[in-house]
């Protein structure tokens, strides 16, 4: 099964094959799409993405993991991170961090 396509994207807006609203920020994995409400794990610019983000897309039983880092790269995505990612995985999820216009462009936008 696929990933919804990302079809639109501009500051603070990201429009998803599929969803029936507009994200500011959103988790997209093989059959669907929700907001990414970064107050629910305690992901900030700094720390970056927490653990409990990445686990909710690995769970949907992902191949790669391709995690926008905003706009500007604020976002940090640790070496850490990543290595939970395959850890977490054990081994068969490759982690990818883009920048996020490059990351919808990867995505096949």
């Amino acid at each position: 099964m696929a990933s919804p396509r990302v079809e639109a994207l501009r500051w603070g807006e990201l429009r998803v094959s599929g969803a029936s609203c507009v994200y500011k920020d959103c988790k997209v994995w093989p059959g669907g799409s929700r907001a990414w409400d970064w107050r629910e794990t305690g992901t900030d610019h700094r720390p970056g993405v927490q653990p409990a983000d990445l686990q909710e897309v690995l769970d949907a039983g992902i191949e790669t993991l391709v995690i926008g880092c905003g706009m500007n790269q604020a976002l940090q995505i640790s070496l850490w991170r990543r290595r939970f990612v395959k850890d977490a995985a054990t081994g068969q999820v490759e982690a990818v961090a883009l920048q996020q216009q490059r990351r919808a462009e990867e995505r096949g936008s």
